[in-house]
């Protein structure tokens, strides 16, 4: 089986390399040509339009930075549509719109390409590692079908339902992820504040009920002053206006979710939309004046 592979950023790139390391063949893309000449020194071959990658491939993978490159990709001029033979499957594992997802299904469904929608989790260390969550919307048949694929670059892959589901549960996972790093960030900032070592209160809360994967990763960043991203700012930012636009198309609230949006659009002005998101520190840091270390 040939897998073509879109998008080889701090995400692609690593999962695109596990996808090697379990024996598939990959055709790969990406404006960076020297990223693309990475791969391709590790085995994979190169195209230069969607169109050419799924004129070789039998599954193709996206993985790009919100809808309307995706739609680019695969509806417009050059695009998967016009690449694909009946029968191809497309999986975009990029975080969009569900709306987004079900419209480009539809398209592509009228040429016989079938798709699913396949966000995932996890940040750049566990695409390095292959232990990402991977949420999948779409035809059960299909995702059976390629399970195995998406569980060679994951440690977790869960059908979510019918196509667009994986992004609604992407939205809630972002949701999650952005008030735990604010909670987090709270509450270093209220221990620095009180005179009382960060690090001493990370390791006295870790096993208790406020530890979390998020409290594991994203701590440490901030007490060593690490803000390099493994996920940006900027791109949660794209999250979680995909999860406030999805909120209001449904009739549900989200008035945390508004605040921490609030807080990372004051740090984009400040400069800082390309750090990690563990950054939101920054923004509780400013307030309080004082600095979170060890």
């Amino acid at each position: 089986m040939k897998i073509g592979f879109i998008g080889l950023g701090i995400m692609g790139k690593p999962m695109s390399k596990n996808l090697l390391k379990a024996g598939y063949e990959l055709v790969v893309m990406d404006r960076n040509l020297d990223t693309v000449g990475e791969i391709v020194a590790l085995g994979a071959t190169a195209a230069d339009t969607p169109k050419a990658v799924a004129e070789q491939s039998d599954v193709i993978i996206t993985m790009l930075p919100n809808s309307p490159q995706v739609k680019d990709v695969a509806l417009g001029e050059n695009g998967l549509i016009e690449g694909a033979r009946p029968g191809t499957i497309f999986i975009d594992m990029s975080s969009i719109a569900p709306l987004a997802s079900r419209e480009i299904s539809e398209a592509l469904a009228a040429k016989q390409i079938a798709m699913l929608d396949a966000p995932v989790s996890g940040g750049e260390p566990k695409a390095i590692d292959g232990t990402m969550s991977v949420m999948v919307g779409g035809e059960k048949a299909v995702f059976d079908k390629c399970y195995e694929i998406m569980k060679s670059m994951a440690g977790s892959v869960v059908h979510t339902g019918d196509i667009g589901a994986g992004n609604v549960t992407k939205l809630a996972n972002q949701v999650i992820v952005a008030l735990n790093i604010a909670a987090m960030s709270e509450a270093l900032v209220l221990a620095t504040k009180a005179g009382v070592d960060p690090n001493l209160v990370f390791q006295a809360i870790r096993g208790g009920l406020a530890g979390s994967t998020v409290l594991e990763a994203k701590a440490p960043m901030v007490m060593d002053r690490n803000f390099k991203p493994g996920f940006r700012i900027d791109l949660h930012i794209k999250d979680l206006a995909n999860a406030l636009d999805t909120s209001h198309g449904v009739g549900a609230q989200l008035p945390l979710t508004s605040l921490v949006m609030e807080m990372m659009q004051a740090l984009k002005a400040d400069g800082h939309g390309q750090s990690d998101h563990s950054a939101i520190a920054r923004y509780y840091e400013n307030l309080a004046k004082v600095e979170v270390t060890r």
